[in-house]
């Protein structure tokens, strides 16, 4: 049997397992740092829900630390990437891009969503509301 792999939660964030449920620390990066830090407790067929959505299948590799964005020649890489394909020159900081009126393009509408690794503007191609399942994609009629 393959073994598996998980970095999904540390042991040191596990803090009880008991009757109630599985109680462990996390970080809230919405709050400020001083009430960053928080406790969740959940039952132990969610906490395994939860946990399990992290692990991959055998087969896949967690591809994280590797490839062209990798944290230590992300720059770089993208840089030497955009020349070998010869894409325009996009603005390199996300604050540059909100403090302009003016998208890379020269168009006036300002960019909502700027990309944090390449700087480009994303483009929004579908939202859920809180609790909306996404819808599956159309189905061609004579198809079933």
């Amino acid at each position: 049997m393959p073994q598996v792999r998980s970095f999904a939660i540390a042991n040191s964030r596990l803090i009880t397992l008991n009757e109630q449920g599985v109680t462990f620390k996390w970080k809230d990066y919405r709050a400020k740092e001083r009430y960053r830090h928080k406790t969740m407790t959940l039952t132990s067929d969610e906490f395994m829900r939860r946990f399990l959505l992290h692990v991959l299948p055998a087969g896949f590799h967690c591809i994280r630390h590797y490839g062209l964005i990798a944290n230590t020649t992300r720059k770089d890489n993208l840089t030497r990437a955009r020349e070998l394909l010869m894409v325009e020159k996009t603005i390199e900081t996300a604050d540059a891009e909100t403090n302009d009126a003016d998208t890379a393009d020269g168009s006036d509408e300002s960019v909502t969503y700027v990309c944090p690794d390449c700087g480009a503007p994303m483009i929004i191609i579908d939202t859920f509301m809180r609790g909306q399942l996404p819808r599956a994609p159309p189905v061609r009629i004579g198809e079933s």
